[in-house]
């Protein structure tokens, strides 16, 4: 027994002199063969719920659905301003206004009734393999009938092993737009579209009134959207809208062949969770072949896929020439991606950290380890990090938090001198600076009015900040001193925060932070308030009742948030226009602060419709100047994205708006498997040591057993006393 003991205490010290690659195995969740190989290792912590393109409109969808399906048109991957660009398109959409007898008509014509936009695909663009596309020898669809018998052993959709596959065709496209159409699958934006597109909106009447099949839905008409030939559509919609082309690059638009969805409807699909909404079908890079979202979700790059190919220009200004390395090779470049389910942020960080996944996010909890703050507030790199090798990426999204007042309040709301300067003091008063170094760790921009950067229409530098709330000094913007706050708030009518009558000034905040979380904001909100001596009333409610009253124009002050839906400042700025009001609106609009200048009305209509250019750029001057002046929001912050990625991982950069970049990037995964095993060599000391002690403790009790073994057994005689 102790010779036994001895050989696995050797067994277990040659253990770490090892040098080959068993190191890594001890605590890697993947397979060494899968670190080799130009796989992505990634993770998502809330499962998505719609893979439906139709449907869905969550980041965490969207982060799925951009690498399978491909909508007309994307966004350059490198370029800024953000920058549109053909897809599956050989060139953008060519437009022509016609007017109401459907006659062509100049761009500046006062008669424009309608927009057309034809659309001309590449050729032999194929969908990616598909037990939907399989045909029998007649040229039926083969597997559009499944037999219980033959569903009996599929789980997933990779249990199908015929597959087939076919190219795009522009009927995909207007067969996707007829889905929308059907209010069955409550497309979010159909109730825009039925605005824009002709026809649409009695399409939607009559395709809603019964279930439709899909082999039927195909065959019907929608007036604004003609099938030319195989590859060419045209769509018209009404009026001059050139931000229709950004609606093309979102996935609301991907084709959808109509055979996937026959093969989907099947009776005995859906209870084994196979349906469009769970396996997409496209035309994309990769395409999704496991779907466990309690567990695992794995992409494999689509065999068919030969149409993409890495930009050979257009790097931004600040943007690292290296990105520009595989200018012109085919993409993509990772072969598959593996995403697990990871719930708490602190397994994911120290997954990172071994190298098990190839980036990350930067959470509250992990902030100080991975960044530091210089004097000036810019982030670096903890040496820690930088000893690893690792790189981030720090970007202003294209996103805006304000502090909105309610324009129809008697109190904080109306356009007299008076009533401007108690909202111009509060702005001035309300240190959004401070606010984004304590509670966002530095991740974040004051905001100087409604259009972030990165969108035209942005103004950075002296002509850009806000001067009723900021100086120009040592070329940064300063906040003005608390006393010229002071001022106007006496020139308002409250001086020192006092009523003519001298009771003191009590405002209300309305907010849906009602968490344990949210009470050092709210106290910091009331100190902001505290400087001018107004007392804050914070009015808490969940968010349901929250959205209630925005819509109702019963809150006072309030606290909210607009991402890019597209970089076009018009997207920001309909947020302020007097139309979308909810007063004006019965509740249905987005301008919550219920702001109504007819000036900046007027200029809202104009730029409307314009595209960038000098014009339409002053006339988005004279807004922003008008809105910096009335103060109908306190402007905000505009957040930053921390992301941290290892050093094998390649090209990549920040682009939010853009949600089918994972074709882009590249995996160096000899060098990913090297660190792997440097940082994760096994610790066997301590078990060692433990065995050396429990030998040594044992050693008394062997002896001992090993002499009573030994021992002489003397018979007992007879006749002995």
């Amino acid at each position: 027994m102790f010779s036994k003991l001895l050989k696995i205490i050797t067994i277990l010290m040659a253990l770490t002199s090892f040098s080959g690659c068993e190191q890594s195995r001890w605590n890697s969740p993947y397979d060494l063969k899968m670190v080799e190989q130009p796989i992505l290792f990634s993770s998502f912590s809330s499962k998505p719920k719609h893979l439906d393109p139709v449907i869905s409109y969550n980041a965490n969808e969207w982060s799925i659905l951009g690498q399978v399906y491909e909508p007309p048109l994307q966004y350059h991957y490198l370029k800024r301003p953000y920058t549109l660009e053909p897809l599956t398109l050989q060139s953008l959409p060519k437009v022509i206004y016609l007017n109401q007898q459907a006659q062509p008509i100049s761009e500046e014509s006062a008669d424009i009734t309608y927009s057309e936009y034809t659309l001309y695909l590449k050729p032999n663009i194929q969908y990616q393999p598909h037990p939907a596309f399989v045909k029998d020898e007649k040229g039926q669809l083969a597997l559009a009938h499944l037999t219980p018998e033959q569903l009996s052993g599929i789980t997933t959709i990779e249990d199908f092993k015929q597959t087939d596959t076919r190219l795009l065709e522009a009927e995909d496209y207007a067969y996707a737009i007829k889905r929308m159409a059907v209010q069955q699958n409550h497309s979010p934006i159909l109730g825009t579209m039925k605005q824009l597109i002709v026809g649409l909106s009695e399409f939607s009447e009559q395709v809603s009134k019964q279930p439709i099949p899909p082999q039927k839905l195909r065959t019907m008409h929608i007036p604004g959207v003609q099938v030319i030939s195989n590859s060419e559509l045209k769509i018209r919609i009404h009026g001059k809208y050139p931000q229709f082309l950004y609606w093309l690059s979102m996935n609301f638009f991907a084709p959808i062949p109509w055979e996937a969805e026959v093969f989907f409807n099947q009776p005995g699909l859906a209870e084994k969770n196979i349906s469009l909404d769970t396996y997409p079908v496209g035309t994309g890079p990769y395409q999704l072949v496991e779907n466990n979202p309690n567990k695992r979700m794995r992409l494999l790059a689509n065999p068919n896929y030969q149409h993409g190919f890495y930009p050979e220009s257009g790097l931004a200004e600040d943007a690292d020439p290296i990105l520009l390395k595989d200018a012109g090779k085919s993409l993509p470049f990772i072969k598959e991606v593996v995403y697990s389910l990871e719930k708490e942020s602190v397994p994911l960080w120290n997954k990172f950290l071994q190298g098990y996944y190839d980036a990350s996010g930067v959470s509250s909890d992990s902030f100080d380890q991975a960044i530091s703050i210089s004097g000036g507030g810019h982030l670096n790199l903890t040496p820690e990090m930088q000893e690893k090798g690792i790189q981030f990426l720090n970007t202003v999204e294209p996103t805006i938090y304000y502090f909105g007042f309610n324009m129809a309040d008697p109190i904080v709301g109306g356009y007299s001198k008076k009533q401007r300067k108690l909202r111009q003091a509060l702005s001035i008063a309300l240190n959004f600076e401070e606010y984004i170094s304590i509670f966002m760790n530095g991740r974040g921009v004051a905001a100087q009015s409604p259009i972030p950067p990165g969108i035209f229409g942005h103004q950075s530098g002296k002509n850009g900040i806000n001067p009723i709330v900021y100086d120009w000094k040592n070329g940064h913007p300063k906040r003005k001193p608390i006393d010229v706050a002071k001022k106007l708030l006496a020139e308002a009518g409250y001086p020192n925060g006092r009523k003519p009558n001298g009771e003191p000034l009590v405002l209300h905040y309305d907010t849906a932070a009602t968490g344990p979380d949210s009470k050092a904001q709210l106290n910091w909100y009331r100190k902001q308030f505290a400087k001018l001596g107004i007392e804050l009333v914070i009015r808490a409610t969940d968010y349901n009742r929250f959205q209630d009253k925005m819509r109702g124009a019963k809150g006072q002050m309030f606290s909210w948030g607009w991402n890019a839906d597209y970089p076009d400042p018009e997207n920001f700025l309909f947020l302020l226009n007097g139309a979308q009001s909810v007063t004006q609106t019965n509740g249905a609009g987005i301008n919550y602060a219920n702001y109504n200048n007819p000036a900046f009305n007027r200029l809202f209509k104009k730029i409307k419709t314009m595209e960038n250019s000098p014009e339409r750029l002053a006339l988005i001057k004279k807004m922003v100047r008008i809105v910096q002046e009335d103060a109908p929001w306190a402007w905000g912050f505009n957040p930053k994205s921390l992301a941290l990625y290892h050093s094998w991982y390649h090209n990549v950069w920040a682009n939010p708006l853009a949600n089918n970049t994972l074709k882009y990037k590249r995996i160096d995964a000899k060098e990913r498997a090297q660190k792997q095993k440097a940082w994760n060599k096994p610790v066997i000391w301590p078990i060692i040591i433990v065995l050396l002690l429990l030998i040594v403790s044992m050693y008394p009790l062997l002896k001992a057993y090993q002499a009573r073994q030994k021992a002489v057994i003397v018979p007992h005689k007879k006749g002995d006393a």
